[in-house]
């Protein structure tokens, strides 16, 4: 063979070569790249997974966004106390010491039911004195009806009659005196026993409720300057919170407010408007507002401090709000989490942000109303997000 001849057949060689070589390169680039691809699908930034042993350690509570007037609010923060229609503080009317106490702190009892037994020398100062002024008094009435007997047989004279019986009115109007200063006294006949030198008689609670404070102890000495019992009704309380006066002018009665609770956080009440002050605080330029709130459970107690926003003259519309909690702020933008139906997998959702209104923040866009979102929570899923976007970044470099 010529030697143009071979070379020929050998650049021909190489050429067939080098092109089966390219080939296979560009078959492995693009597996290499449709492997990528697919796992670019299978990762859905929409959502985070937490692995079950971290679910068991994190503790996830979820609340609803929740539909609330729109319009203006004001943010005021006030204290929770007894309504004054259901108070009622009771001491002893007079110097006396205790005897039984029948009831303890934290007891409910009924009007009339009995709170203490107590004994007083005065009372029985008081008892002599009734008791004395109704022997006056039957005495004057048999006399006056001795004499209307002898009238009747023309023994004695008409106007010895008249006397008799004016004796006999004077004697009752004592006994309705002395039964008058027994009930100013805070005891009734009924109520007294024992002998005229050691009487007692029982305070009774005024009103339907729940023992309070009990500061009455046995053969203690009470007065009526310083309460035994203070009872209370705890199934409806009053808010009492503190207004600028800009604002107080504008909260109508009976508007609807939303109320929370530094005792329990992520928990939002409803109350009314029952009154707004008449008066300014020179002080502070605020104007007290009441709030009324339900209590059915007895959860709330008087003295809880709380925050209420109210709107201000008519709501325009509705707004949607969720905890400020469950809002969480990434690079992109704020966001929710939202359980879904697979353990440990969460929905992550961009929402658009509006005002903050106390504890809870306006949502304008990505959420409905009802949808659950995570509160307590929430920032562990965040810190996973970012986790996971970190990691990624690596890998890419």
């Amino acid at each position: 063979m010529k030697p143009s001849s071979l070379i020929l057949s050998t650049l021909l060689l190489l050429a067939a070569c080098k092109r089966e070589s390219a080939g296979k390169e560009d078959e492995h680039a693009h597996d290499e790249h449709a492997e990528a691809k697919g796992h670019d699908e299978d990762h859905d930034e929409s959502h985070v997974h937490i692995a079950p042993e971290m679910l068991r350690d994190l503790r996830v509570t979820t609340a609803p966004a929740s539909a609330r007037p729109g319009g203006d609010n004001v943010t005021a923060l006030g204290e929770l106390t007894f309504s004054e229609d259901a108070y009622a503080e009771v001491a002893s009317p007079i110097s006396a010491r205790v005897g039984t106490v029948f009831v303890t702190t934290g007891q409910q009892v009924k009007q009339g039911e009995k709170l203490a037994e107590l004994r007083s020398p005065e009372l029985g100062k008081a008892r002599a004195a009734l008791q004395a002024a109704q022997a006056k008094a039957a005495a004057s009435r048999q006399t006056a009806e001795r004499k209307r007997t002898l009238a009747a047989e023309r023994i004695v004279a008409q106007k010895d009659v008249q006397a008799a019986d004016a004796e006999a009115a004077s004697a009752e109007a004592e006994v309705a005196a002395a039964r008058a200063e027994l009930v100013a006294l805070g005891a009734s006949e009924d109520e007294l026993r024992g002998g005229a030198g050691t009487p007692g008689f029982i305070l009774r609670a005024p009103i339907h409720g729940t023992v309070i404070e009990r500061d009455a102890r046995m053969g203690q000495m009470a007065d009526a300057e310083h309460p035994l019992f203070r009872i209370g009704d705890l199934g409806s309380l009053w808010l009492i919170v503190h207004a600028f006066e800009r604002d107080a002018v504008r909260i109508q009665k009976d508007t609807e407010a939303r109320v929370t609770f530094a005792a329990f956080p992520g928990k939002e009440l409803t109350a009314k408007v029952g009154h707004v002050g008449q008066r300014v605080d020179a002080s502070s330029r605020t104007i007290p507002v009441r709030l009324v709130l339900d209590n059915p459970e007895g959860l709330l107690k008087p003295g809880m401090s709380a925050t209420a926003s109210i709107p201000l003259g008519s709501p325009d519309g509705t707004i949607t709000t969720v905890p400020a909690a469950s809002l969480q702020r990434l690079e992109n933008g704020w966001v929710v989490f939202l359980p879904t139906a697979e353990r440990g997998s969460f929905e992550r959702r961009e929402v658009g942000r509006g005002r903050t209104l106390g504890d809870h923040v306006e949502i304008l866009s990505g959420l409905k109303v009802g949808e659950q979102v995570v509160v307590d929570g929430a920032f562990l899923l965040k810190a996973e997000v970012e986790k996971s976007a970190g990691g990624g970044d690596h890998h890419g470099h």
